[in-house]
């Protein structure tokens, strides 16, 4: 049948000659949009409809054509329809609620899509009559609460989640969703909370109840209390926060899986030879050709968990095996990323081989950064690449999330994946060494600032990449955790990026204030100056911290030449510009101390170049002589806060997912006919 046809409820001609017949359902559809009460003249119309078959395209463009008088005409047998939906749902009959869940849907989206400019108040009133819509509504919650906790079919509680996503994302923003207000009043939480906590459950429905929980907490946020937010802050209990960590967990899994599997899939081949034939030329096609689709509604579940409930840090830290997906049997059609991975993932028999790394929600995670990271030039992209850097801020400022990332009984290798760049070799799986995790999150923000120095300059991600080693560096200060790492790296890329700066100064400052870019960065090298002999790992670390101020004078003496040019003229940087010249002060001083020291003892030497061994010596020698300032406030941080500084942020974030999952849920892909040769057998 065409596209056409089924979306005007036609059947197959039955010769060239006669019309083609309507579907039963279609006739049905086509009373109810006639002025008259289709129970008028057939008492059990409504009982007969709910054992049809939906025709959601034919009811949706019905309600789409309808024009503003016809509204007002047929807005009782719609509110009636309405109300018999909801009523149907209560039905023992199984394949009447089916259809009832069905034609719900297709109410909701008609109904907005035609009046998109319509007040809520207007499209409730039109949907259930606004003196009726209370009781409707909460009619409405309870049904499909029931129906989500009870034991009956899984199909069943599959339908009820996606009508409710389809609730949730018929208007772009959320938050004009004035519907909404009745599942705020009427919530689903608990219900929620259930398929997370119970194994068989979140396993077929977790994911679609992680994005709608995510979406629930993002309406009017900002603007009134909304009880999911509340509800969601104190919820402490284990199996629930681990089964939320578990979807997570499994979603993000599976998109480091495809990623591979692209790389692998690119490494072989025609292409690979070619692109060795002619050098890197091709790189960035290649890396083109490896996108995966981001998954920013995951994602957004995750910073909500994170950043609303303590507990669930927790969550983060939790070890099991490390087991590759692409391992486990996959059926033909494969519904969300995490099904097929639910047993193997919650099975307490699984054979632990000591050998086996181990793995968490965290390392994940940070696996999953690491590849949206690398390529920020598409918005989808570039969203996730700053909301895993806000998740990261989050857990960076979280006392028990440090004390876990600090632990040096608990060990990972942490196999980041890195952007292929002309000047260095891929890194070796085998040789990563197992350290804390705070380490591989220190070489994702390496990573970052090495890998994104262009012209297109993502100054928020560098603000806040810098903020967050800050922050880690407070904690080691604070618990002088000497930390076994390779700070040299670190330095070495502040270095460059401040070389960056200079060398596109008139181009960035066109549109950023680099000031304060500099101003983290220079401060970031007077924590090490100053707090640095109580959290590196040795004196020789001191003493490699200053030979590298010192051998990158250069770019340092050019920066404050820069700043001092800038902050001694009148001009809107001059402020910005003066920070950065007071918080030189410690930095020229260490370069104008040892330089004529080295200097000297290579004259003295006769020696034209010094060794690194050599300039060591001399800086150990001469630490006596050096005076520095004591500076304030450089172990302070100001706390994250998401209003009001990243409220428009998330707003647009929420309308892109929104969107997304509207696009992607599709009622016809649920298969009616799979539905109802399940319930065949319930009469």
């Amino acid at each position: 049948m065409s596209q056409v046809e089924k979306r005007a409820g036609l059947l197959r001609r039955t010769s060239s000659s006669k019309k083609p017949l309507k579907e039963k359902v279609v006739l049905m559809y086509d009373e109810i949009f006639a002025k008259e009460d289709p129970a008028k003249n057939n008492p059990r119309f409504w009982d007969e409809l709910f054992l049809m078959k939906v025709n959601l395209e034919y009811l949706e463009s019905k309600l789409e054509s309808v024009d503003g008088e016809e509204v007002q005409r047929i807005q009782d047998n719609i509110n009636s329809l309405f109300h018999h939906c909801v009523q149907a749902l209560g039905e023992e009959h199984q394949i009447k609620v089916v259809n009832a869940l069905q034609t719900l849907c297709a109410l909701f989206r008609g109904v907005h899509q035609k009046n998109k400019s319509a007040s809520g108040f207007d499209i409730i009133n039109m949907l259930m009559g606004f003196d009726k819509a209370e009781q409707r509504m909460k009619d409405l919650m309870e049904r499909l609460d029931s129906l989500l906790c009870g034991d009956g079919s899984e199909s069943l509680k599959s339908l009820c989640l996606k009508l409710l996503l389809c609730l949730v994302t018929v208007t772009d923003n959320i938050s004009q969703n004035t519907i909404l207000e009745y599942v705020m009043i009427n919530s689903i939480f608990e219900a929620i909370l259930q398929i997370l906590s119970d194994v068989s459950s979140r396993g077929q429905h977790g994911y679609d109840a992680v994005v709608l929980l995510a979406l629930l907490v993002n309406y009017r946020k900002y603007e009134s209390v909304n009880p999911y937010i509340v509800k969601l802050s104190i919820v402490d209990d284990e199996p629930t926060l681990d089964g939320m960590g578990m979807v997570v967990h499994q979603a993000l899994t599976e998109y480091n899986r495809q990623y591979k599997d692209k790389e692998e899939e690119n490494q072989g081949g025609f292409f690979s030879t070619l692109t060795s034939m002619v050098g890197s030329m091709f790189i960035a096609d290649a890396d083109e050709k490896l996108s995966v689709q981001t998954n920013e509604a995951i994602l957004l579940a995750l910073y909500e968990a994170v950043h609303l409930n303590r507990n669930f840090i927790t969550v983060l830290a939790q070890s099991h095996p490390e087991i590759d997906i692409a391992t486990t049997p996959t059926p033909p059609t494969r519904p969300h990323p995490q099904h097929h991975l639910a047993p193997l993932m919650n099975n307490p028999e699984l054979p632990l081989d000591p050998n086996l790394q181990t793995s968490n929600l965290l390392i994940t995670f940070l696996k999953y950064a690491s590849i949206v990271m690398q390529d920020t030039k598409d918005e989808h992209r570039l969203n996730s690449a700053r909301l895993c850097l806000i998740i990261l801020t989050c857990i960076a400022e979280d006392q028990y999330a440090d004390a876990f990332l600090h632990d040096d009984n608990m060990n990972f290798r942490v196999n980041l994946h890195r952007m292929p760049m002309r000047h260095r070799k891929k890194a070796v799986d085998k040789n990563i060494p197992s350290r804390p995790l705070v380490c591989a999150v220190l070489d994702l923000m390496v990573e970052f600032i090495v890998t994104h120095m262009m012209k297109d300059f993502p100054m928020d991600l560098y603000l806040r990449c810098v903020q967050i080693i800050h922050k880690l560096l407070c904690y080691q200060k604070k618990c002088r955790i000497r930390l076994h790492y390779t700070w040299r790296e670190l330095w070495s890329a502040l270095i460059n990026l401040l070389k960056f700066l200079l060398s596109n100064e008139t181009t960035l400052l066109a549109k950023h204030n680099i000031f304060h870019l500099a101003l983290l960065v220079v401060n970031l090298f007077n924590m090490f100056i100053t707090y640095g002999d109580t959290f590196l790992p040795t004196s020789n670390s001191y003493d490699e911290l200053y030979y590298e101020i010192v051998r990158m004078h250069q770019v340092f003496d050019n920066l404050y030449c820069m700043v001092l040019r800038v902050s001694t003229n009148t001009g809107q940087w001059k402020e910005a510009a003066s920070k950065v010249t007071h918080a030189l002060v410690n930095v020229r001083a260490i370069i104008n101390h040892f330089n004529p020291k080295i200097e000297s003892y290579a004259a003295v030497n006769h020696i034209s170049q010094l060794s690194e061994e050599q300039v060591l010596e001399v800086v150990r020698s001469n630490y006596d002589t050096l005076t520095l300032k004591l500076q304030d406030g450089l172990d302070q941080f100001e706390r994250y806060s998401e209003q009001p500084k990243e409220a428009a942020f998330f707003k647009e974030l929420v309308r892109s997912i929104s969107l997304n999952v509207r696009k992607n849920v599709s009622l016809n892909t649920l298969s009616q006919d799979v539905l109802l040769k399940e319930f065949s057998t319930i009469s």
